[in-house]
C-alpha cells in the first residue's frame, strides 16, 4: 500500500475526468462561432464532430486492455499529451477538412480515460459510490466549463483560443504525471494485479451485464444529444444575442449543478439498494425529457437543470453496479466495453442533431425520441437481479498492476 500514490491516483484520474468531457464538449460551443467564419450551415458544421465522438467510443476497449495489461498510469500520461496536443493542433485548422480531423485525434486520445481512470478509481478505493460520485463531480465541471470556457475565448479572443490555450494546460498536466511517476510518487502500475474473487454469480453477472449494456446505450446516447444540443437549443428559445457568453453560462450552470447530483448519486449507491436508485432516475428522466421537447419560455432553464441532473446522479449508481457484474481482473477492459457501448452508441447523437434540426429546424422531435429511450432504459432496469444493492464490502486494495 501506497497511501501518497493512491491519492495522487485518484486525483490524477479525477482531473482526467474533467479533461476528458471538457475537450469533448468545446466544440458545440464554439461551432456557433464558426457558422460566419467558413458561411456554413450548423447542421453541416456539427456533424464534423461525427467521427471523434465515433472514436471516444471505439476506442475504449483497446484502452481498457493496454491499461489491464501494460500500464493505468502510462495510459495515462498518453491520455493527458495525445488529448492536449491534437486540442492545440485543432486551434490552428484551417479548412473544415482539418477541423474534422483534429476533433477526430481528440476524441482518439481522449477515448483513453474512461476505461482505464473509471478502473483506476475503482481499484483504490473501498467505499466506491463516495469515490465514483466525487470522481463523477470532476466529470459534471468539465461539461460544465466547456460551453463557458469555449464561449468565453470565443468572443473576447478567438475560436482558435478555445482549444489552443486549454490543450497547452493539459499537456502540462500529462508533463506533471509523468514526473510524477519519474519520482516514484506514483506507482507505475506494470505488474499485473492479483486475483480477486468475483462479486456475484456468473447467472447473476451474465444478467446484469445484458440489462446494463442496454441502460448504458441509452443513457450515453442521451446525455451526448442533450450536452450537444442544449448551446443551440438556448440561442434559439431564449435568444441570447450575438455574444455566445450568455448561452455558455447557461449551460455551464446546468452541468455544475449536476456535479452536486454526482454526490448525492454516490451518497445513494453506497447506502441504499442500487437497482431501486438506478430505476428511480429513470422514471424522473422521462417526463421532462418530453416537457423539454416543447417547451419555449424561461422555464425551460430549471426544467433542463432537473433533466441533467436525473442522467447524472445514476452515474456513480451505473458504474458501481458494472464493477459488480465483471471480473476484477479485466475490469479495465470490461469498463472499455462499457464505455464502448455507451460513447460509440452516443456517436449517433450527432447524426441526429444534425438530421432533427436540418429537417425541422428545431429540437422538439430531439426530446421526444430521447424520452422514448429512456423509458426503454427504464425497462431494461427492470431486469436487473435483485439485492445486488446491499453496500458492497470494503475490500482491500488490489495490488497495483
Amino acid at each position: 500500500m501506497n497511501p501518497l500514490s493512491d491519492r495522487l491516483s485518484l486525483g490524477f484520474s479525477s482531473i482526467g475526468h474533467f479533461y476528458s468531457h471538457f475537450f469533448m464538449l468545446l466544440y458545440p460551443t464554439a461551432v456557433i462561432a464558426l457558422e460566419s467564419v467558413f458561411s456554413a450551415p450548423y447542421h453541416e458544421l456539427i456533424g464534423l464532430m461525427f467521427l471523434g465522438n465515433l472514436m471516444f467510443g471505439l476506442c475504449a476497449i483497446p484502452a481498457g486492455y493496454l491499461g489491464d495489461r501494460w500500464s493505468a498510469t502510462g495510459m495515462m500520461v498518453v491520455f493527458f499529451l495525445g488529448t492536449g496536443a491534437m486540442s492545440i493542433l485543432t486551434g490552428f485548422a484551417n479548412s473544415l477538412f482539418q477541423i474534422a480531423a483534429g476533433l477526430t485525434a481528440i476524441g482518439f486520445f481522449a477515448a483513453i480515460y474512461h476505461p482505464v481512470g473509471i478502473a483506476w478509481v475503482v481499484r483504490h478505493v473501498a467505499n466506491r459510490g463516495k469515490a465514483l460520485g466525487i470522481n463523477g463531480v470532476f466529470g459534471s465541471l468539465g461539461v460544465g466549463s466547456a460551453p463557458l470556457i469555449a464561449a468565453l475565448l470565443a468572443d473576447f479572443g478567438s475560436w482558435r483560443l478555445a482549444f489552443i490555450l486549454p490543450g497547452i494546460i493539459c499537456v502540462a498536466t500529462g508533463l506533471l504525471l509523468a514526473f510524477g511517476v519519474w519520482r516514484g510518487w506514483i506507482e507505475k502500475d506494470t505488474k499485473k494485479a492479483a486475483a480477486a474473487p468475483a462479486e456475484t454469480s456468473r447467472k447473476d453477472m451474465q444478467r446484469g451485464a445484458l440489462a446494463l449494456a442496454i441502460t448504458v446505450c441509452c443513457s450515453g446516447l442521451i446525455y451526448q444529444a442533450t450536452s450537444f444540443a442544449l448551446p443551440k437549443l438556448f440561442e434559439n428559445r431564449l435568444g441570447s444575442g450575438d455574444a455566445l457568453f450568455g448561452v455558455g453560462l447557461l449551460v455551464s450552470a446546468i452541468y455544475f449543478c449536476s456535479g452536486g447530483a454526482q454526490i448525492a448519486g454516490g451518497w445513494l449507491a453506497d447506502r441504499f439498494n442500487k437497482k431501486r436508485v438506478y430505476v428511480t432516475a429513470w422514471i424522473i428522466q422521462i417526463p421532462f425529457l418530453i416537457i423539454v421537447a416543447s417547451i419555449d419560455s424561461w422555464l425551460l432553464f430549471p426544467v433542463s437543470v432537473v433533466m441533467v441532473l436525473s442522467n447524472t446522479i445514476a452515474v456513480p449508481t451505473e458504474n458501481a453496479l458494472f464493477a459488480r457484474f465483471t471480473p476484477p481482473a479485466w475490469r479495465g477492459t470490461a469498463f472499455g466495453v462499457k464505455f464502448l457501448l455507451t460513447l460509440g452508441v452516443s456517436a449517433g447523437a450527432v447524426p441526429l442533431l444534425a438530421w432533427v434540426y436540418s429537417a425541422t429546424g428545431d429540437f422538439t422531435w430531439l426530446f421526444l425520441i430521447l424520452g422514448g429511450l429512456a423509458a426503454t432504459a427504464f425497462a431494461a432496469a427492470l431486469l436487473l437481479p435483485a439485492g445486488e444493492g446491499e453496500p458492497a464490502p470494503e475490500l482491500a486494495p488490489e495490488p497495483a498492476e
